[in-house]
């Protein structure tokens, strides 16, 4: 049995050195990058046997995105095409106060067309966790149902389902996110959401414990997590409310933090340890992550009981 199997996009993302710009690069470095393949990376280097899932061009960019995983441990289960492409993204980091840039070129990938029936639906039951994000329903009207029809299909199995609403303005409105999202969320288990999105997609009002209680009593989560940037966050489980803090971390990278929390918060979890714990670790998780360049949470869990033995965070507990 896997203790957690992931099924979203993984593009490969293109990048220039820090602070050069796209239309005058000569170098452009490329590493495997998605939020339900980063999540699976965290949550094995931490411990956990993690499986992603997705489909994928039979291609030689195709093979580059599984072998970028399967260096982290994860094991890759791909339906492999003959038709569609490799999605891309292209970052361009810039400090204040030009920011850092994020250029999708996915259109057309062959994830798009993934269907509940060709993918490996058995291993999704038989998982402890099922993960997923609001960016795969998001990527086209198949995607849409096809994450609905694992979601239920891992939640009659009884294997624990949690998602994040990991909200991404150039893919859709927060109207059409918000109508697709509840609809999916019956069959959520598990539910972590950032307070901005709460608010922005969700139309949710209040303080991050507000938000924690409202989502809770509407959809009837076992768990929702609201992640509050520097601040840290927040979970509501079994009618209690549990408070992390956030640890002092240089920021090298920040893509891809809110992965690296949900693959220990998850890891943890899967390991037996109460949310408190799993929010401590993830918070730690997290600030290493920001450190590290690229997409994925490239730690061991020695590192992170070193932050955790530091006291860089405050809990509340």
């Amino acid at each position: 049995m896997t203790d957690l199997v992931t099924f979203g996009e993984t593009m490969l993302r293109l990048s220039p050195p820090h602070g050069e710009r796209l239309e005058t690069a000569t170098d452009l470095e490329f590493r495997a990058a998605g939020a339900e393949s980063n999540v699976a990376v965290a949550a094995a280097r931490l411990g956990a046997d993690a499986t992603w899932t997705s489909k994928l061009p039979d291609s030689p960019l195709g093979r580059r995105v599984v072998a970028g995983l399967r260096q982290h441990g994860v094991e890759t289960d791909v339906v492999w095409s003959d038709e569609g492409r490799q999605g891309t993204y292209y970052l361009e980091h810039g400090g204040k106060p030009r920011g850092t840039n994020v250029i999708y070129d996915r259109e057309g990938a062959a994830v798009t067309t993934a269907e509940f029936a060709e993918l490996p639906v058995p291993r999704v039951r038989d998982a402890e966790y099922f993960y997923t994000s609001g960016i795969t329903p998001a990527l086209s009207e198949t995607l849409e149902a096809t994450t609905a029809d694992l979601l239920a299909a891992a939640s009659d199995a009884g294997t624990t389902t949690a998602f994040d609403v990991n909200y991404r303005s150039k893919l859709w409105s927060p109207d059409s996110a918000r109508e697709t999202l509840e609809g999916l969320f019956p069959d959520v288990d598990v539910l972590v959401t950032a307070a901005r999105d709460a608010r922005e997609v969700l139309a949710r009002e209040g303080d991050p414990k507000e938000i924690a209680d409202g989502l809770t009593e509407e959809f009837d989560f076992e768990t929702v997590v609201v992640t509050r940037g520097d601040e840290g966050a927040l979970a509501r489980h079994e009618g209690e409310v549990h408070e992390q803090g956030a640890f002092e971390t240089d920021t090298l990278d920040p893509i891809g933090t809110g992965d690296a929390f949900v693959g220990a918060f998850l890891a943890r979890r899967l390991a037996g340890d109460d949310v408190p714990t799993a929010l401590e670790y993830g918070s730690a998780t997290a600030a290493l992550k920001r450190t590290i360049p690229g997409d994925v949470a490239v730690v061991t869990r020695d590192e992170v009981e070193t932050v955790l033995a530091e006291k860089g965070g405050e809990i509340s507990r």
